[in-house]
């Protein structure tokens, strides 16, 4: 079975330069669930699982090309990994408005702004965290302490760090 990176990969690689021109070869994860996989597990995107997986890699994809290092694209050009970043952006935000899912629009907003003012505070760390919790609230529905983390990360960085790590804890058993 192809996986939802090397989907996303030919998408890339159909829609030609300059963002094709830097395409990695994709290579197998390190095991662990990805915040696409976690949300295309949930009963939310039960309708439409594989096409979640894809947009909400495409999604990933995006802020790793901003904020992180990428599985699919080159860096090597800032500003093309640039432009491929809010590309990849605006290919699984498209997709996900194709589907109808308001909500998940609305949790993947929030997730890519918090993601860009935790960078700005110098906390990358919880970002990860928060991609997973946001992938669970796509695929199951966001819960109080989800919503609650998120209004503490936009009030008051430490603590708002804090309960998003502790939601992350007892939710992967760490």
């Amino acid at each position: 079975m192809i996986s939802a990176l090397e989907r996303l990969r030919a998408l890339i690689a159909a829609e030609g330069e300059p963002v094709a021109g830097a395409l990695l070869d994709v290579v197998g994860g390190d095991g662990e669930p990805t915040p696409a996989s976690i949300a295309a597990a949930g009963p939310r995107t039960s309708g439409s699982p594989a096409e979640y997986e894809l947009l909400i890699e495409a999604i990933y994809e995006g802020y790793l090309l901003h904020y992180g290092v990428s599985r699919v694209v080159s860096d090597d050009d800032p500003d093309l990994a640039l432009l491929a970043g809010d590309r990849l952006y605006a290919l699984g935000l498209e997709r996900l408005v194709a589907l109808g899912d308001l909500d998940a629009v609305r949790e993947l907003a929030d997730v890519i702004a918090l993601c860009s003012l935790l960078v700005a505070r110098g906390d990358r760390a919880c970002c990860e965290p928060l991609w997973r919790a946001g992938a669970r609230a796509v695929g199951w529905g966001a819960d109080d302490h989800y919503e609650r983390a998120k209004s503490l990360l936009r009030e008051d960085g430490v603590r708002g760090h804090d309960a998003l790590l502790a939601l992350d804890q007892r939710r992967t058993g760490a």
